[in-house]
């Protein structure tokens, strides 16, 4: 029987286990989107994992979120990966940067840019250097932007690669860009871009398409919420819709998909079937609105129960943030530290690199 800890072969590279460390925001990153000395060590640090996959990383001005987080689209930014990804692999890691346009979910406040999404329909409330605040409406992008937009992935990957990165993950879930696209609600488009599923996977899969001719299919994969419903989007006709979409993917011959919690049992499974490449999965029940994506912890119960469904991987989120050597402590049955809410993303060092091993805090009460 597969276990988290049996080896796998993902594309060029050899995990030594099965267990993948989500992407999850931590906005430390520079006023610039630059990555910094202490995301070099965070990373560093969780090394064991058999792949980690960074923080969502926006691959133009345009399409950053928050402020505070990493950018991979000037010289500048590129080179301050590069202290990360050899943080990684000088620990004997593996390191797949996610590529995330907000579309919609920003604000001029961070940027200074007017957010640009599929159509002219905004979210409800976005964080910004002065907290939530009314998500503005959007520009709907043209046709031929669209398309340019769907580019600007392969352009970051290219910098990802540059940088050191082993691979990238586009960011296909939890209500942005693409997720947007895929959106019965937020894509309102009359053109190539909307309407019939066939056109509103289109620029998921051109997306897809460009970074795969930017760097090849081992090294790249995408991140999906079948049925989300996050930051307000919705879609329609789910399971015909990723089915498609699951179709096209296979065609372009990605590493991989990792998928969210985000549908029935059923649907999931269905989909499972339906492809037939590597799976990720994040057993982690999400939740939305502000909050998308911060779920309650799992652990070893819900990763072997994903396995036995047929994933090939399974990503852990908040587990893998206040316990850096998580595959040991699952290996051995050592209990999870619990994470500390109040420094999420308050910007310091402090429960972001400060987590010890369990070996360092066996003498104490845990």
């Amino acid at each position: 029987m597969t276990t988290l800890f049996d080896s796998y072969q993902l594309g060029g590279l050899s995990l030594p286990n099965r267990l993948v460390m989500a992407p999850m925001a931590r906005v430390r990153a520079t006023a610039d989107g630059l990555a910094t000395p202490s995301m070099a060590a965070y990373y560093g640090q969780r090394t064991t994992a058999g792949l980690l996959i960074t923080e969502g990383v926006q691959p133009s001005l345009v399409g950053q979120s928050t402020p505070n987080t990493p950018g991979l689209y000037n010289d500048e930014q590129t080179a301050s990966w590069r202290q990360v990804t050899d943080a990684v692999h000088v620990n004997g890691g593996r390191i797949f940067a996610q590529l995330m346009h907000a579309g919609r979910i920003a604000h001029p406040d961070t940027t200074g840019l007017q957010p640009v999404a599929p159509s002219a329909v905004a979210a409800g409330h976005v964080f910004t250097p002065t907290g939530f605040q009314p998500a503005p409406v959007p520009r709907a992008l043209g046709t031929a932007e669209a398309a340019e937009e769907a580019r600007s992935y392969a352009k970051a990957a290219r910098r990802a690669i540059d940088a050191g990165f082993d691979g990238v993950e586009l960011h296909g879930a939890a209500g942005y860009l693409i997720s947007q696209f895929l959106s019965s609600n937020a894509n309102l488009r009359t053109d190539r871009y909307g309407g019939s599923l066939t056109n509103r996977i289109r620029f998921a899969v051109e997306a897809v398409a460009a970074t795969v001719d930017a760097i090849g299919a081992e090294r790249t994969g995408i991140r999906l919420s079948p049925g989300g419903g996050f930051l307000g989007t919705d879609e329609t006709d789910v399971v015909d819709l990723y089915s498609e979409l699951l179709a096209e993917l296979a065609r372009l011959d990605v590493a991989y998909i990792h998928l969210l919690l985000s549908a029935d049992d059923e649907v999931l499974l269905g989909l499972r079937r339906a492809w037939p490449g590597a799976l990720i999965m994040n057993p982690t029940p999400p939740l939305k609105g502000p909050q998308a994506g911060r779920g309650p912890e799992v652990g070893r119960e819900e990763a072997d129960l994903w396995l036995k469904h047929g994933a090939d991987l399974i990503s852990f989120g908040r587990a893998f943030i206040a316990n850096p050597d998580l595959v040991e402590r699952l290996r051995s049955g050592l209990p999870l530290a619990p994470v500390d809410e109040t420094t999420l993303y308050e910007g310091g060092d402090a429960g972001y690199i400060t987590y010890p091993t369990y070996r360092h805090t066996a003498g104490a009460a845990q």
